[in-house]
């Protein structure tokens, strides 16, 4: 089993402790950012994706002319373009990026977007439209003659793309979410599962619900990724003092203020979790902390482990031992964490990993 780190880069220079997110571009810093990624070790970067963000394929293009092996978790909201147009979009870009550098990670999101105009859907509708979906951009992706698809939410006629992916069967597919129809879907199409940083618990609980899933449909599960944030210190006491510091300037961002309208949207059943494990304890496990989720209002991978580099790898272990294989880990301090993660977790966890493969082979 090999573990696989991902990170995550954004337009510009970003993170929670930084004010509010913008809609500017820093071209030399995504350049440098991923960069630092790939010399550090990192496998992949998540481009993420929403209804006031770059389009997310763009800066991938862009990130991917200026390195050379990083991956790229392209984030695709599904139903915003039709499945045939983004498949052929996927597929352009896994021959340009050299390599089949990409994946789509499908995320049907926790509300409706505004560029959905009159086709508003609730969130369960949402999944099922999403199942379609990526079932015909896997089908535009494989099938070698046109075809017809007819389902409740997409109808097409004589539906082909000649431009197929450089990877084979098909670029690989990654899905998230912790309602149980999200489990369902993710075993049809994904080959990797995507969690936020709970408790041990909380991510046994969900891996278990993932593999019944899986089981009744008779396929594999999909591998899973765990996101969470990582706060390092040369000491215990200096990891947890720069803890609160980062808390501290959280709290003291406008944008996350108690009455702003980022508070105040519509949780999903992954925020309700991370919110419900916080409400139960500020720390868990080994170093799970969770007032960095309370404090921006469990948007996403919000939650943190906090300790010596020594100290966070053994916590990432404790989630490999649950089955765990990638971890996407960005930090507060975006660019010299990225650094640090690479000199000290990175190769920590795979070196651990490697040494408990060898002493299970012999």
């Amino acid at each position: 089993m090999s573990i696989e780190f991902v990170g995550m880069i954004f337009p510009r220079q970003w993170s929670e402790t930084r004010g509010v997110r913008t809609p500017d571009f820093d071209l030399p810093f995504i350049r440098h950012h991923a960069r630092a990624h790939e010399h550090a070790g990192f496998d992949r970067v998540l481009i993420a994706s929403g209804p006031g963000s770059a389009d997310s394929l763009q800066i991938a293009a862009y990130a991917a002319a200026h390195t050379e092996r990083l991956g790229f978790m392209i984030a695709h909201r599904p139903a915003l373009t039709a499945p045939t147009v983004a498949a052929r979009a996927f597929a352009t870009l896994d021959h340009t990026t050299g390599g089949g550098r990409i994946r789509l990670h499908a995320i049907t999101g926790i509300t409706a977007e505004p560029q959905e105009g009159d086709t508003l859907l609730d969130k369960t509708e949402r999944y099922r439209r999403a199942d379609e979906y990526l079932e015909i951009v896997r089908r535009t992706w494989t099938a070698e003659a046109p075809f017809d698809f007819e389902g409740r939410y997409f109808n097409i006629k004589g539906a082909f793309s000649p431009v197929k992916p450089l990877q084979q069967p098909h670029i690989p597919i990654s899905f998230g979410g912790s309602s149980d129809i999200a489990y369902q879907i993710a075993v049809k199409h994904a080959d990797l599962y995507a969690l936020w940083g709970e408790p041990l618990s909380g991510v046994a609980e969900q891996i278990g619900k993932l593999k019944a899933a899986a089981n009744a449909a008779g396929v594999a599960a999909p591998r899973v990724s765990l996101s969470v944030r990582l706060i390092l210190g040369a000491t215990e006491e200096q990891a947890w003092q720069r803890a609160e510091q980062i808390l501290a300037q959280i709290k003291a961002n406008p944008q996350f203020a108690a009455d702003s309208p980022w508070q105040k949207r519509i949780k999903g059943t992954g925020s309700e979790r991370l919110l419900a494990a916080a409400a139960r304890a500020d720390r868990h496990d080994r170093a799970l902390w969770m007032p960095t989720a309370t404090a921006v209002g469990a948007y996403g991978d919000t939650t943190a482990l906090v300790g010596t580099p020594e100290t966070v790898a053994q916590a990432l272990l404790d989630y490999v031992d649950l089955g765990v294989t990638t971890f996407l880990n960005r930090g507060y301090d975006p660019l010299y964490d990225t650094v640090d993660y690479g000199r000290w977790v990175i190769p920590a966890v795979r070196e651990e990993v490697r040494r408990r493969q060898a002493r299970f082979v012999g």
